[in-house]
């Protein structure tokens, strides 16, 4: 059986996809501060800040293949933290795969749907990225940079993605649940479109590509939603009381970085290949006892 290093194992993704990768993979996992447990996977602290820390890493785990997931995704943070989220997002992203190139590691780097600003979609691969909040800047300063230093790694572009979560941290359907099941007011944007997939589907996509694909590929789901419409179509699957659900616009709402309003992916090319992620609905509905309590 073969080593899969996966960094940012202990987030949302990363748990999600250590346990699809497990049956076929020997499993080495990355965290900074949140120590989960994940069945069969061995699980190692690393602040891959360090260089040589990371160096150490590689070292130690001798991969065969590696997903590198860990960075700094929410987009309010890195609009106000930009120094410490570039870090993160472009330097340790290129370092990482810096050390996959070298000796030919296939490598699988996470970008992101917010590359684009959300005026033309919806967004093909060979489309230009129009970044407009530092979030998506530095995922499309990381891609160009990666490109250029390893050709052959996969560049996956991510959607919206909702799911289970580990202890400690959220996809936005948590969040979400909780409020419209207290019939708290829940605002929702009916002006942002995206593409959402699960992580199960996700990590699906990224174990594919990892086998598939060099250079950028798309990952988003078959359908088109406003995350107001997610929300109607979450009430009616799980069941939740629909009085708190508000129909809310981006502008107004005041956020620290600003949100591209349709960016919604072709992801045709993954199609192609056998990605082929469930309707929304049916996610939903193989969630359901998942998200029970």
């Amino acid at each position: 059986m073969q080593t899969l290093l996966v960094t940012g194992a202990s987030g949302f993704l990363g748990w999600n996809l250590c346990q699809v990768a497990a049956p076929d993979w020997k499993v080495y996992g990355t965290y900074l501060s949140r120590n989960i447990s994940i069945p069969g996977i061995t699980l190692l602290k690393v602040d891959l800040r360090d260089f040589q820390a990371l160096k150490d890493l590689f070292h130690t785990v001798q991969p065969n293949a590696v997903i590198h997931l860990a960075a700094q995704a929410n987009i309010n943070r890195c609009q106000d933290e930009p120094k410490a989220s570039h870090l993160l997002n472009v330097t340790v992203a290129c370092n990482v795969v810096g050390l996959c190139a070298d000796p030919g590691i296939p490598c699988v780097f996470t970008s992101t749907d917010q590359v684009f600003d959300g005026l033309n979609p919806p967004y093909r691969e060979t489309d230009p990225p129009s970044p407009i909040n530092r979030y998506g800047e530095q995922k499309a300063i990381a891609e160009a940079a990666i490109l250029n230093r390893y050709p052959r790694a996969a560049i996956c572009r991510m959607p919206l993605m909702f799911g289970a979560a580990p202890p400690g941290t959220n996809s936005f359907l948590q969040p979400f649940i909780q409020t419209l099941r207290e019939e708290r007011e829940l605002k929702l944007f009916v002006d942002e479109i995206r593409t959402p997939i699960s992580s199960t589907t996700a990590a699906r996509g990224l174990l594919l590509a990892l086998e598939k694909v060099q250079g950028l590929i798309h990952l988003g789901g078959k359908e088109r939603i406003s995350r107001y419409d997610f929300g109607r179509l979450m009430i009616d699957v799980l069941n939740l009381p629909a009085t708190g659900l508000r129909a809310a616009y981006q502008r107004d709402v005041k956020l620290s970085a600003p949100r591209p309003p349709n960016v919604s992916l072709d992801s045709s090319n993954a199609f192609a290949l056998g990605f082929d992620p469930p309707s929304i609905r049916e996610e939903l509905e193989q969630l359901k006892d998942r998200l029970r309590d």
